[in-house]
């Protein structure tokens, strides 16, 4: 069997509350994607201000070093929920199928209320990003149930890493 190739993912919670000691879903995804044999590329936490979300995305997706993104937090309906509205437009293409298999597998565990989560996929300029809610058994959800295989470059018939490796998938 091959090697997985290791992927540079960087880390961004939205909050306006947390920080490095309090962030706990980010602390859970960076523990999930070293654990998994790919490497923190950069991990930030801004506030849910969708031009500061913006910023940062924007910036990973121009940096060759980050090929994922996985933001955590900003993707429910309160006020100041505003993650997809800063992600969304910097998206080449969407990955429809992320947030639908989120919401299902999420339907397991909060019952009707995994309605209201705007989680998304998508790539942009040779970055995948995923949007995951800002709960820690939401993020646990995404990466066990969805980003572990879909980033693991193994996993078949397909996967996201093998899209963002160059010399395979849009690079190749």
């Amino acid at each position: 069997m091959e090697p997985m190739v290791a992927l540079k993912i960087a880390i961004l919670t939205i909050s306006d509350t947390r920080t490095e000691e309090s962030d706990r879903s980010g602390q859970l995804l960076v523990e999930c994607l070293t654990t998994a044999g790919h490497q923190l590329a950069d991990k930030r936490i801004v506030p849910d201000d969708i031009y500061q979300i913006r910023a940062v995305v924007a910036q990973w997706i121009a940096d060759a070093e980050v090929q994922v993104v996985i933001t955590t937090g900003g993707t429910g309906f309160t006020g100041r929920d505003s993650t997809p509205e800063a992600v969304s437009v910097l998206l080449d293409k969407r990955i429809e199928g992320f947030g639908e298999r989120f919401r299902q597998l999420s339907g397991d565990e909060i019952g009707s209320s995994t309605i209201q989560s705007r989680c998304l996929g998508g790539l942009a300029n040779a970055t995948v990003l995923f949007c995951l809610p800002g709960s820690t058994g939401a993020c646990r959800t995404g990466w066990e149930k969805i980003l572990k295989e879909q980033l693991d470059s193994r996993h078949k018939p397909c996967n996201f890493a093998n899209l963002v490796i160059p010399g395979r998938g849009q690079h190749g």
